[in-house]
């Protein structure tokens, strides 16, 4: 125990500070706290501590008073203790330091994140670290992504698979499993999402193994092998092994089961099948017609570019997903201190060719300008919609708001929203415009153009080449669906199913 005694005394009209430690053994340590050196001598009665002190001529006038403070010292094994764990802390604190900058580690992470080789540092000239942190600036917002994908197979392994498929994998499938051997299932997928209204997609890249477990042999479907998979809708692409069944060998598509199967096996007994022909109805048995949407001629193409669409900002990153948006750079339009632009997307899963039934989804952008003076803030009343098919043929379409929304733009806001459509022709073009009021001034109404944008079925394949004599051909603007359901459609269930056309 150590008593610490502040003692404060007079020389004269001076205040000096002296401030002195007395072991519990009675041991003396001084600490000099002016610039006159005293020699105090200190004596325990009790507890009153008398002080003494003397320096040659100078003498003390007298003691102000004394201020006490206690403190503990550690015992010896506790402070050698409390020395080896700052000692420990201190080479651990070192030895990360060392492996932050290790290059090893940096060029692992170089190489399965961003696909790095010795070539590519030399021609920085910059360490591994510091590449690292070049590529993350640019593409570290899809870490997540790179994060999920598996370690390349060995060749052996991609030899042993064509063993059990019974069939060559293309090179560049096999290149490219190679570097990355597909991804972790995991949502959202690395190969796009779509969100609309009960509706989500997000597309996994299978793994080899899980591929070859899905290898098709069936009819409709020989010798095709899943490159993809949503858990939520069931759908996949696939990429087609050999050329049959009226595809090409390296051809990717996606598979969309017929619905006019759907429209006899009702489910209730009671229940009757559409009048038809019988010729026509006999044409269809046994009812296992499949259709194959376009999607890639081969694995490069299809690959580098999605790719390259993600990368290049084509693709939107929505809330942390991709989301496979096509955006046509004349779909812009500008109206005062407006801007429209759309995009648009197809989504397969929830399409048919018989019934023809082709839904899309589109999603809209519109910007103020932040030049536009204050005055010019303005709210969206209505939209009117021209939609035309392929047939030539013209619908009109106005109602209030977009999607039950009454957007207000001040310079600088941007909303966006999403909708949906369908057409029974597989290519039409939908146009219009916004009608908005000034805030200041509700009489002040004005009309905002929308681009004319195109919406464009992908080439699709019937093993069959049947063809069905439908003639409806209506199309529905959807901009008024809520929450939870859509106008003149049945959305997909879980299993992925086709809307039915009714």
């Amino acid at each position: 125990m150590y008593v610490r005694y502040t003692v404060h005394v007079q020389k004269g009209n001076k205040n000096i500070f002296k401030v002195v430690h007395v072991t519990s053994e009675g041991q003396l340590e001084f600490t000099e706290a002016s610039k006159i050196h005293f020699a105090p001598k200190i004596t325990k009665i009790t507890t009153v501590f008398r002080f003494f002190f003397s320096s040659g001529s100078t003498t003390v006038d007298k003691i102000m008073h004394i201020s006490v403070h206690k403190y503990s010292v550690p015992d010896f094994p506790t402070l050698l203790l409390l020395l080896l764990l700052l000692l420990f802390c201190s080479f651990v604190n070192r030895r990360l330091n060392e492996l932050t900058g290790h290059n090893p580690v940096w060029k692992r992470l170089c190489q399965k994140h961003w696909l790095l080789t010795e070539a590519d540092k030399s021609h920085r000239g910059v360490a591994w670290k510091e590449l690292f942190r070049e590529y993350y600036a640019d593409l570290g917002r899809y870490i997540d992504y790179y994060a999920s994908l598996k370690e390349g197979v060995r060749e052996e392994e991609l030899d042993t698979i064509e063993v059990q498929i019974g069939c060559k994998l293309p090179n560049d499938y096999r290149c490219s499993y190679r570097i990355h051997n597909g991804q972790k299932l995991v949502v959202p997928g690395l190969m796009g999402s779509m969100a609309l209204s009960n509706h989500y997609r997000s597309e996994d890249l299978l793994d080899i193994e899980t591929a070859a477990g899905g290898y098709q042999q069936r009819k409709g479907m020989r010798q095709c092998l899943p490159l993809t998979s949503c858990f939520h809708t069931g759908l996949s692409q696939y990429m087609a092994l050999e050329s049959t069944e009226g595809r090409t060998r390296s051809e990717i598509f996606y598979q969309c089961p017929d619905q006019f199967k759907d429209m006899f096996n009702t489910g209730n007994k009671k229940q009757k099948a559409p009048l038809m022909h019988c010729s026509f109805i006999r044409s269809y048995e046994p009812f296992t017609i499949l259709f194959s949407f376009f999607s890639g001629p081969n694995f490069t193409e299809w690959f580098t570019s999605y790719v390259d669409n993600v990368v290049t900002g084509e693709y939107p990153i929505i809330r942390d997903q991709i989301f496979r948006y096509v955006h046509d750079k004349r779909c812009v339009a500008t109206t005062g201190d407006i801007t429209v632009s759309v995009s648009t997307s197809f989504l397969p899963e929830l399409s048919s060719v018989h019934p023809p039934h082709f839904f899309f989804t589109y999603r809209i952008r519109i910007e103020m300008a932040k030049s536009a003076l204050p005055e010019n803030a303005c709210q969206l009343d209505s939209r009117y919609w021209k939609i035309t098919n392929a047939n030539g043929n013209v619908e009109e379409v106005r109602g209030p708001g977009v999607v039950g929304e009454f957007p207000v733009m001040t310079p600088g806001k941007v909303h966006e929203y999403a909708s949906c459509t369908t057409f029974s022709t597989t290519s039409e073009y939908m146009e219009g415009h916004y009608t908005f009021h000034k805030l200041k001034n509700k009489g002040d109404v004005f009309d905002v153009s929308i681009p004319r944008f195109h919406m464009v079925c992908p080439p699709f394949l019937s093993v069959s080449e049947v063809s069905a004599p439908y003639g409806d051909e209506n199309s529905s603007d959807t901009d008024d669906y809520k929450q939870g359901e859509m106008r003149g459609m049945n959305m997909a269930d879980p299993g992925g199913c086709c809307p039915r056309h009714v």
